[in-house]
C-alpha cells in the first residue's frame, strides 16, 4: 500500500484539532461540527459532512485522512461475541473484539501491532513487536465495531486490553481516551474505561494522572520466581516495585481499585499455597481479583485448571477477604478467548479477551 502524507483527523483530540484548524485558517469551532460526524455520526465521508460549508468539505477530503482501518473479516461467535479483522493504510493487522452481556457491550481493543513483552502463555507475545498504533487507529477500531454490532446495541464499555502492552504506548493511548472521554467524541465516563498493563511501573503514575480510567494489572503469579517466567517484564520491574507504585498511587481508592488479573494454569500458579501468597502480596490495597482459567493455544504448553481446583482456589481467595470474581471466556470457538489473540490469517485470528464483569477489564 502507498504511504499517505496527509494528517489523520481522528489522530487529534478537540483541542487539538481546534488548533489545527485555526493554524490552517479554517474556524476553528468547525472541528467540533467534524469530530460529531466522526464519532457521534459515524461518517468519515467529508463530502456528506453538509453542515460544513462546500469548500471546506472539499478540502478536508483532499488534506486530511479520515478511515484509518478496514474491516477485513467479521467472525461471529455461538455466544454472539464479535471478533473483528482489521487491517492498517500499511497492510498491519489488528483486532478488535465486541462482546455483548446483557444491557453491555464491552469493546476489547488493541494498542500495539505485535507486543514486546514475551509473556509465556500469550499467543500475542510469540509475534515480537512490529510497531505502535497511532490514536487514529486506536479510535477506529470503535468506529468500525460499532458498525457492525447487531440492531440496539451499543458499546458501553472499552477496555485497552487486546493486542499490546498499552503502556508502552501511552501518548496515543492517552489522547484516543480524551476522544472517548470527550462529549463530542463517544462520551464515554472514565469508569467505563479500562486500560491493562503488565506492570510497566514508571507510567502508572501518568496514566492515573492522565485520566480518570480503570486500571488493571495482569499479575498472574505472587512470586518473583514464578512471575519473572510468565511475565519477563518483572525482571525489570519486579512485585516490590510494582506494589510499592501501587500502593503510592492517590487515585487508587476503594471506590477505584485496582483490578488484577490472574490467569490460572494447571499445575503451574492454581495451588492453595499460591492462593494465599496472593492474598498476602494484596492485603491492604483497594483491589479485586479477576481469575481467568487459561485458554489453551497452539504457542503456549499451559492447560486450564480442573474446574474444582479453580473453586477451591477461589474460596481461598474469599476466605482471605479478597472480592474475588471467576471469568467465564467468551467467543472460544472463534479463537477470541483471553491470551489466544495472535493476528494468524484470518481463519486462525484471535484475540485476548474475556466476559468482562464491572467495571470491564479482562487481559490475558
Amino acid at each position: 500500500m502507498s504511504y499517505d502524507p496527509r494528517p489523520h483527523l481522528k489522530d487529534y483530540p478537540l483541542e487539538e484539532l481546534r488548533v489545527r484548524f485555526e493554524r490552517a485558517g479554517v474556524a476553528p469551532y468547525r472541528a467540533q461540527q467534524v469530530q460529531q460526524w466522526l464519532y457521534g455520526r459515524g461518517i468519515d465521508d467529508p463530502h456528506a459532512m453538509t453542515d460544513l460549508g462546500a469548500d471546506l468539505r472539499s478540502r478536508l477530503a483532499s488534506e486530511w485522512r479520515t478511515r484509518a482501518l478496514e474491516l477485513e473479516e467479521l467472525q461471529r461467535s455461538a455466544d454472539g461475541t464479535l471478533k473483528g479483522r482489521l487491517r492498517a493504510l500499511d497492510g498491519a493487522v489488528i483486532e478488535a473484539v465486541a462482546i455483548p452481556d446483557d444491557e453491555r457491550t464491552t469493546l476489547c481493543i488493541s494498542t500495539q501491532v505485535g507486543c514486546p513483552l514475551a509473556c509465556s502463555f500469550c499467543a500475542t507475545g510469540a509475534l515480537g513487536f512490529k510497531r505502535n498504533l497511532s490514536t487514529a487507529e486506536i479510535v477506529d477500531q470503535l468506529v468500525r465495531m460499532r458498525a457492525v454490532l447487531d440492531p440496539g446495541r451499543r458499546i458501553t464499555n472499552v477496555v485497552f486490553m487486546g493486542m499490546g502492552e498499552p503502556l508502552l504506548n501511552l501518548p496515543a493511548v492517552l489522547r484516543a481516551v480524551r476522544i472517548l472521554m470527550h462529549p463530542k467524541g463517544f462520551s464515554f465516563a472514565g469508569r467505563r474505561i479500562t486500560v491493562s498493563t503488565a506492570g510497566v511501573v514508571p507510567r502508572l503514575r501518568e496514566l492515573l494522572s492522565g485520566a480518570p480510567v480503570n486500571l488493571a494489572v495482569s499479575l498472574h503469579a505472587a512470586t518473583d520466581e514464578l512471575r519473572d517466567v510468565l511475565v519477563p517484564l518483572n525482571r525489570r520491574f519486579p512485585l516490590r516495585d510494582l506494589m510499592a507504585e501501587l500502593r503510592s498511587l492517590e487515585q487508587v481508592t476503594p471506590r477505584r481499585p485496582v483490578f488484577f488479573e490472574y490467569t490460572l494454569m494447571r499445575g503451574v500458579n492454581d495451588t492453595l499455597d499460591d492462593a494465599r501468597r496472593l492474598a498476602r502480596l494484596l492485603q491492604g490495597l483497594p483491589s479485586k481479583v479477576n481469575v481467568i482459567p487459561m485458554n489453551p493455544h497452539p504457542d503456549a504448553p499451559y492447560l486450564p485448571p480442573e474446574p474444582e481446583v479453580a473453586s477451591r482456589f477461589l474460596g481461598e481467595l474469599a476466605t482471605a477477604g479478597l472480592t474475588v470474581t471467576l471469568r467465564r471466556s467468551r467467543g472460544a470457538d472463534i479463537d477470541a478467548a483471553c491470551g489466544q489473540l495472535a493476528a494468524r490469517e484470518a481463519a486462525q485470528g484471535a484475540l485476548e479477551c474475556s466476559r468482562p464483569s464491572q467495571p470491564g477489564p479482562t487481559r490475558g
